[in-house]
């Protein structure tokens, strides 16, 4: 499986942990930046995560900033993402089983690496439930066509 990945500076650090227990689980991961601490804005970054999510290039993505909200938010302009901010292991779970997420926001100054690489896990971990669930989907994904 292939990992878009990106961040800003306040995301930086937790992106690298990130990248690196993916790389150990033997996920290809692909990095959009950024690379350095230096002041940046998330939507350059987090764009270009989604874009090679919904085009394909990728299978999933995870972004991170300060608080992970604007990553999350840019993510979910880019047509066919679904990216949840989450900060904890149950709502990694439920987005996966409940809502298919092709992509996960978190923010590197709410939680720490630990609960951030569980959460991780749990999300990569957990399959998409189906069912019930498709009818709320296919209602929320309508609303880009609006």
């Amino acid at each position: 499986m292939k990992i878009a990945v990106a961040c800003d500076h306040g995301g930086l650090r937790l992106k690298n942990v990130l990248m690196e227990e993916m790389s150990k689980q033997g996920y290809e991961v692909v990095d959009f930046g950024t690379y350095n601490e230096e002041s940046c804005d998330y939507p350059d970054y987090a764009s270009k995560a989604a874009k090679a999510v919904a085009s394909g290039e990728c299978d999933k993505g995870v972004v991170v900033c300060g608080t992970g909200i604007g990553v999350s938010i840019t993510a979910n302009k880019v047509k066919g993402i679904r990216c949840a901010l989450v900060h904890d292991v149950f709502s990694a779970k439920a987005t996966r089983a409940h809502n298919d997420t092709n992509m996960i926001a978190m923010g590197q100054r709410v939680i720490g690496e630990g609960l951030a690489v569980e959460i991780l896990n749990a999300w990569l971990n957990t399959d998409y439930e189906g069912g019930r669930h498709d009818q709320r989907i296919q209602k929320m994904m309508a609303l880009e066509e609006e």
